[in-house]
């Protein structure tokens, strides 16, 4: 299939991010774009700004007119009983999942795929920002939205793409990179995967479709098989690898300062626009593939210098004298433990109050000690319901199974309609939400919330 012959593609779940961020692409080539969506969102308010026509009601009748031409492209978010997605399949529609049409894209270009449980779309974003604001250029399909570009797709004249290769379902498998990047490895996806040597043969494979005239970039610790006859580099925070950070240091500001040992240099003076020792280790494995790609040093410390990070990652929405707000999209044990350790160094003598809302039953059965471990280094919890995404309910788990594990005494499983009353009840000095779900659409509210109870300016 050429994509660039096709005249009309229609996504059922266009408002997803990495589907949008291919909605992106077709509208950039001047396509027809329509989609369905469950329910609307910022994201699909952008794409119908943009050009793209968008329907929320999955019935044949709410259809724009649209021929068997027409490319359909589905996430497997798509309920096999959707009434749209049975009408695409009887009527002989071609019809292709997200994973396929971004390697379809990715594969014709110079594609730089950067995988892991955690840490991906951000890892991601530095490297396609160091390359845009370098000026070598890159096209991206992002797993976020860039808070530099405000969007989650970046297109220009250069044959380098930069993607999120998501290990959920194995899209990954589609990609067949020059420059790969693994940043973790974790247990994850057991409903697809069942166990974690399932999670590391799969990152085998995709490490192994990587050219051999191209490298592998690694955290170090991260227990692959590496093909012998692929050039690979470790990098680490602060441990001795072919890239790690030595130096670090808080400055006045709240924001990181370190000196980046490379195998050929050492980078002195780095400023990292973006608060959080988590995003000091993405952005060395992001420094790592651009020194790959030939750019120079001060590129790099100027592009990170301003490099303002993506929505719902580590993202903060009140930052004052008085009180802060964070929102995070961790969903998982170690990302939640990674973001409330960074968080606690940054503010060592504030009380934390965390948020949490967790994503999928059987993610909550699969991780509720892992969960309840992490949060437990909070100072305060407030837990929401399950969100329960693509999944219907498992008898016997709920977010009761991980709140009774939770060591701290201050905390109170509630409701998302009770939360903006149960924080009446709390005084905040660093307030944080965490999940995947659909907690996005209480950021604005608490926002709009603590503004008011603290008379913030």
């Amino acid at each position: 299939m050429n994509i660039k012959n096709l005249n009309n593609v229609f996504f059922l779940g266009i408002g997803g991010i990495g589907m949008s961020a291919l909605a992106r692409y077709f509208l950039s080539l001047g396509k027809t774009v329509c989609g369905y969506d469950k329910t609307p969102s910022d994201i699909t308010d952008s794409l119908s700004t943009e050009g793209a026509e968008i329907i929320f009601n999955d019935s044949v009748l709410s259809l724009p007119k649209i021929d068997t031409e027409t490319l359909i492209v589905y996430t497997p978010a798509i309920p096999k009983t959707s009434k749209l997605f049975n009408y695409f399949i009887n009527n002989k529609f071609e019809i292709k999942k997200r994973a396929e049409v971004l390697g379809l894209i990715a594969n014709e270009m110079t594609c730089i795929a950067v995988s892991g449980t955690h840490g991906k779309t951000t890892v991601t974003t530095l490297i396609s920002h160091i390359l845009t604001h370098s000026k070598t250029g890159c096209n991206a399909f992002l797993g976020g939205i860039s808070k530099n570009y405000n969007t989650n797709f970046l297109k220009s004249d250069s044959n380098l793409v930069v993607v999120e290769a998501d290990e959920y379902d194995k899209s990954f498998h589609k990609l067949f990179p020059k420059y790969s990047v693994v940043t973790s490895v974790d247990a994850d996806h057991l409903d697809i995967y069942d166990d974690l040597k399932n999670v590391k043969d799969s990152f085998n494979k995709f490490i192994s479709n990587n050219s051999v005239d191209g490298c592998v970039v690694i955290k170090k610790g991260v227990d692959l098989a590496i093909p012998e006859n692929v050039k690979h580099y470790s990098y680490s925070l602060k441990t001795e690898a072919d890239y790690y950070a030595e130096n670090i240091k808080i400055n006045s500001e709240g924001f990181y300062e370190f000196d980046l040992n490379t195998p050929s240099s050492k980078i002195q003076n780095i400023k990292l626009g973006l608060p959080g020792l988590i995003n000091v280790e993405n952005s060395i494995a992001a420094i790592a593939i651009a020194k790959q790609l030939g750019v120079e040093d001060v590129q790099i410390k100027n592009a990170l210098s301003v490099f303002n990070g993506v929505k719902r990652r580590f993202d903060f929405q009140i930052r004052n004298s008085q009180i802060t707000y964070i929102d995070d999209y961790a969903h998982h044990p170690e990302e939640l433990k990674a973001a409330i350790s960074s968080i606690k160094e940054m503010f060592p003598t504030k009380k934390i109050t965390g948020i949490f809302q967790p994503h999928l039953y059987s993610r909550t059965r699969d991780f509720a000690d892992g969960f309840a471990e992490s949060l437990s280094l909070l100072d305060e919890l407030i837990l929401l319901d399950i969100y329960p995404a693509r999944e219907l309910p498992i008898e016997g788990v709920s977010s009761e199974i991980i709140f009774n594990k939770v060591t701290l005494k201050n905390k109170v499983l509630c409701s998302k309609n009770e939360l903006l009353h149960e924080l009446e009840n709390k005084e905040i000095q660093v307030l944080v939400t965490f999940g995947a779900g659909d907690i996005d659409r209480m950021v604005s509210p608490i926002k709009e919330y603590l503004i008011k109870k603290y008379k913030i300016n």
